[in-house]
């Protein structure tokens, strides 16, 4: 039966294919030895918990956007990405083709790193009350008087553990030398450093302002790849540079619209996690593809399913 392009996918149910993992948005696929199925739902998590309520086209946008970045940083890094083209999976995954146009990847298996590489542009979120407490931010001292969403000097990397349920925690950079080495872990920040910088400078050109964001790495046999998704409104905060406003929180095109509205309904953070208004998801599900259209030029590929 056909969806109109308002439709959510929720979960996934490809019956003859092997579940490998199953993630707050995306679910992944065992496809043989060498490659994974990822498939990006449009569920979506506030305060580490996935609501009952699904984002219109979300998927699509955190796919498409995150193919966009690995062409666009391909002369950087190389990244996990064997083929967008639903047409050329094997055969036993292209069956599930209408469900899979625009929202999956397939990708060769990595072995990743247990570490979040987040870089910081400006101080904002987490990293803005740890400041208002210790004047730093995963152990790096930052100048006095910093306001919230103040650009910072210059990026900084402030790298996190990976959590698979709950929140993710904001470890120092030696600490992450302790868990990866003292050589990947440089290697990681340096890259990590330069991905940002490459990226910000682009989106800034295009009327966005990347707060801050986090990658993931893993590798293969061909070496170190940018893995899992990228630069997306689900890993990054994006702001509009029109409207920015140092000393408040900003207007953004991530999900940080949704957090606003937990928070004024004053949901006590425990489950079950409510549902969203229609106009709450329809908002926030424009903001996302309004996102993707000025970081890319393009319009969002939305196929009936």
């Amino acid at each position: 039966m056909a969806q109109s392009s308002q439709d959510v996918l929720l979960r996934t149910d490809f019956s003859d294919l092997e579940l490998y993992a199953s993630g707050k948005v995306r679910d992944l696929y065992r496809v043989d030895n060498d490659h994974l199925l990822f498939v990006a739902t449009d569920r979506i998590s506030a305060f580490d918990y996935v609501l009952a309520t699904g984002i219109p086209n979300k998927g699509r946008v955190l796919t498409q956007l995150s193919l966009f970045w690995f062409d666009f940083l391909k002369d950087i890094v190389p990244n996990h990405l064997a083929t967008a083209d639903v047409d050329r999976y094997p055969q036993n995954v292209r069956k599930y083709a209408p469900a899979l146009r625009g929202r999956s990847m397939l990708v060769v298996h990595a072995d990743m790193v247990p570490i979040e590489c987040v870089v910081r542009g400006y101080v904002s979120g987490s990293a803005w009350k740890e400041y208002k407490e210790k004047g730093s931010v995963c152990g790096i001292a930052l100048p006095a008087g910093l306001r919230e969403s103040d650009k910072l000097p210059q990026p900084i990397f402030t790298p996190s553990t990976k959590a698979t349920t709950g929140h993710d925690e904001n470890i120092s950079f030696a600490e992450m030398k302790k868990i990866v080495g003292p050589m990947l872990s440089e290697q990681l920040r340096d890259l990590s450093l330069r991905i940002y910088q490459t990226a910000a400078d682009y989106a800034a050109a295009r009327g966005i302002i990347i707060a801050d964001t986090k990658f993931e790495f893993g590798r293969t046999a061909a070496g170190l790849v940018l893995a899992d998704e990228v630069l997306t409104p689900d890993s990054s905060r994006f702001w509009p540079a029109d409207k920015y406003s140092p000393g408040r929180g900003q207007e953004s095109f991530d999900k940080q619209y949704v957090r606003d509205y937990l928070e004024r309904i004053r949901w006590n953070k425990q489950p079950p996690a409510p549902s969203l208004p229609a106009d709450v998801a329809e908002n926030t599900s424009a903001k996302y593809v309004e996102a993707y259209r000025q970081l890319t030029g393009r319009e969002l590929q939305v196929q009936a399913a």
